[in-house]
């Protein structure tokens, strides 16, 4: 019983790094231009590296690199980073947006449905096996890595549009 829950989270996974690795853009003109801190080789980074705490430098950022995963309000919540683009999905919201650096490592997102619960989150701590971050409108996230050799390679295929 304990396994559907990871395996729903997993799968949730695997569909928000599709999603993210193949979204065209956004309306936004300033989500065209490409973060600062994003890591210039687009590979994750080894779990020890970046800092203990979330607060600066591009080696924070490079290491949110990949997907996470844990649970909030009893439901699902999956992050995922490739090269500072970043998607979730919490519950029945779907967010993107990207990795910025002010000041400290920040994660901006813009929901599809216009959800406001995660649009700007702090990196509280990151030690490349769990992630805290803190968003502005009052939740706090505890993800961990998730290992992507675990999801599904059986999914089917998308419905043409």
């Amino acid at each position: 019983m304990d396994r559907f829950p990871r395996s729903v989270a997993l799968v949730a996974a695997g569909l928000v790094v599709a999603f993210a690795l193949t979204a065209c853009g956004s309306d936004d003109p300033a989500g065209d231009k490409a973060p600062d801190t994003a890591s210039s080789s687009g590979q994750p980074s080894s779990p020890g590296a970046g800092g203990e705490e979330g607060g600066s430098g591009g080696a924070d950022a490079a290491a949110l690199e990949g997907t996470w995963t844990g649970t909030a309000d009893g439901g699902p919540v999956t992050l995922s980073v490739a090269s500072g683009k970043v998607a979730l999905s919490a519950g029945r919201h779907i967010c993107q947006g990207e990795v910025k650096d002010m000041g400290g490592v920040m994660i901006a997102l813009k929901c599809l449905d216009g959800n406001t619960d995660r649009t700007m989150g702090s990196v509280e701590s990151n030690d490349g096996e769990k992630l805290v971050i803190s968003w502005e409108a009052g939740a706090e996230d505890t993800l961990s890595r998730a290992d992507l050799s675990e999801l599904p390679t059986d999914l089917p295929d998308m419905p043409a549009p």
